[in-house]
């Protein structure tokens, strides 16, 4: 305080401010990133140097903090002048870096097989996953290559999901993933668990049981939409932020366990099955003192090896569960980030709500609707959307990535069971978009044209640890615009796409988000509306649910519904009847639900 002016920031809610500091650090330093970051800013907010992590003291080659801050501000004091002209240029770099010219060049697919190709080429075949450690799950990457790549890589995903799920990624016992894998394996996570994983997660798990129909897809599902219900849902309706890596300043405390710990807890013939299961019978895997719960040997080993029925051993596994997930819960809990945040609440809303539409689960959906009213009730204020509720106040105004993330969310929720009222919303927040974020240019800038001045407007294209802001914008205006015959959304997508087009040409893999939007913009996604009188239009819509996609879009009209928009007013006759297009080309009405299956398998 003696030297500066400090100003503690929460990177979460001001991610504007995190944005445009992490590429200034970036820039300025030509390292990568990261949290803690310091920087320090000139009084017009142009940062002049940053850093990292440093010590208190002097230590592995680094200046100790306060030794730091004595020569930062020897420096401004002294050399002033040259500061203030070295910002000058470091202020025009920084403009260059946001695109702004919309490439003339014709849109093409081209870069959606390089982006495959490249992304493949870094699979681990053993363990699953792209890269070395530590491992991230990538959702935005993974959903690229499930839906967009070949059989090579659906089968690459697909096994990277059984790994993540067999492994410490996944919380074994009380559903929900971790935030990243310390090592090659997914065994001995960083124990944080945090919202804006877990909903994109659920997105690739029910898909991916969709697909294969196996249980322990299905399972992963379940137990983190538990979690979900369990410990991050606040009595409003939305979802906590994150849940921390340790508890009684120990990393992992809350989770791991030992052999005897296990067995006085278990029956001997629950201890049988659970431990060589779960490792327990190997030598510890968390810090040479204890065991993260993993899938060491397949359940049907275990029961061949002891000479029991399959279903024996699940069962007496199921117990072991039971009883170590009840101990579990009386021990100290990691804190939790009690904040709800509009984007991280519009991953999870979409996660949820497609994972009760192909798994059927309208208590799932309801969670999700709970968790939309939530947001639209409280963080929703005469056409403005805020960032941030906590303790009764929602504050901060909105950045693109609530707008984006939670109109596709919206367009997710009304697959699963329409709501006018949903609708309405989605229109609302497409309409902010054009009118707040969108750049005459092309693309979206993460600040709205009234947010406080700042040094830079970004507008995000790659995908970091949520998907890109402008990846998702195009995708959800481009399928809402069919949806609707709404030309004003297709035109908003496609100038977003041609903005970053060369960028995505040059280096492909990173845009996962925007390539998903390239594909549906040059390839209209087909829409299915089903409208007729009830009990047989919930037959039909079950069987749709079950076989529709993540590249269809489906609506179940009940015959009640009145003042629909114009392209979804549909006849309602004495029985069901499904309406197809593909863009501006529509099939003949069909009115056997035998035809109607048909078309989700071409």
């Amino acid at each position: 305080n003696r030297l500066f002016v400090n100003i503690k920031v929460d990177r979460e809610e001001r991610p504007d401010l995190d944005q445009i500091y992490q590429t200034a650090h970036q820039m300025l330093t030509r390292r990568g990133g990261g949290w803690p970051l310091t920087m320090f800013l000139m009084p017009d907010q142009v940062p002049f140097f940053g850093g990292t992590y440093f010590p208190k003291q002097p230590r592995y080659g680094l200046p100790g903090f306060i030794q730091l801050m004595e020569s930062v501000a020897q420096a401004y004091r002294e050399r002033r002048s040259e500061i203030e002209g070295q910002n000058e240029a470091f202020l025009q770099a920084l403009a260059d870096s946001v695109p702004n010219t919309v490439a003339s060049a014709e849109l093409g697919l081209a870069p959606i097989g390089e982006a495959v190709a490249a992304i493949k080429a870094n699979f681990d075949p053993v363990w699953g996953g792209y890269g070395k450690a530590p491992k991230f799950p990538r959702p935005s990457e993974l959903e690229f290559l499930l839906r967009r790549g070949d059989a090579e890589a659906q089968e690459q995903v697909l096994y990277t999901l059984r790994k993540m799920a067999e492994g410490g990624l996944l919380d074994q016992l009380g559903g929900g993933f971790y935030r990243y894998s310390t090592d090659e394996r997914w065994a001995i996570p960083h124990f944080e668990k945090m919202l804006y994983d877990n909903g994109p997660l659920l997105t690739l798990y029910a898909e991916a049981w969709r697909r294969t129909g196996e249980p322990l897809f299905a399972q992963a599902v379940e137990s983190t939409v538990a979690w979900l219900g369990r410990e991050m849902t606040a009595p409003e309706g939305g979802f906590y932020s994150a849940l921390d890596a340790d508890s009684e300043h120990e990393e992992g405390k809350f989770y791991v366990w030992t052999p005897a710990e296990v067995a006085a807890l278990l029956s001997p013939e629950e201890y049988a099955v659970a431990a060589p299961h779960w490792g327990l019978t190997l030598a510890p895997n968390f810090e040479d003192h204890a065991w993260h719960l993993l899938v060491d040997q397949p359940l049907a080993e275990v029961a061949a090896d002891i000479g029991i029925a399959l279903a024996e051993a699940e069962a007496q596994l199921a117990r072991a569960k039971a009883k170590l997930f009840v101990a579990r819960e009386r021990r100290l809990r990691p804190g939790r980030d009690d904040k709800l945040l509009t984007a991280w609440n519009a991953l999870a809303i979409k996660g949820l709500a497609y994972a009760a539409r192909v798994m059927q689960r309208p208590d799932w959906l309801g969670m999700a609707q709970a968790a939309a009213d939530c947001l639209r009730e409280r963080a929703w204020r005469e056409g403005r959307l805020l960032a941030s509720y906590k303790d009764g106040q929602a504050k901060h105004n909105a950045y693109l990535d609530d707008h984006a993330f939670l109109l596709d969310a919206l367009i997710e929720l009304l697959q699963a069971g329409y709501r006018p009222q949903d609708l309405a919303w989605a229109q609302q927040l497409a309409d902010v978009l054009l009118a707040r974020f969108e750049d005459a240019a092309g693309g979206f800038f993460f600040t709205s044209h009234d947010h406080e001045q700042l040094i830079v407007r970004n507008k995000p294209a790659y995908d970091n640890a949520t998907p890109s802001g402008n990846g998702v914008a195009a995708y959800a205006l481009n399928r809402l615009g069919h949806l609707l015959g709404e030309p004003r959304y297709l035109a908003a997508a496609e100038r977003t796409l041609r903005l970053f087009y060369p960028a995505v040409v040059d280096q492909p893999s990173p845009y996962a988000s925007l390539l998903l939007a390239l594909r549906e913009s040059l390839q209209p996604p087909r829409s299915v509306i089903l409208r007729g009188p009830q009990p047989e239009l919930a037959s039909w819509r079950a069987a749709a649910q079950a076989a529709a996609g993540p590249d269809d879009l489906l609506l179940c009209l009940p015959p009640e519904l009145t003042d629909l928009p114009a392209a979804l007013t549909k006849p309602c006759r004495e029985k069901v009847s499904a309406f197809v297009c593909a863009g501006v080309n529509c099939l003949p009405e069909i009115v056997q639900m035998h035809d109607m299956r048909a078309i989700f398998s071409t």
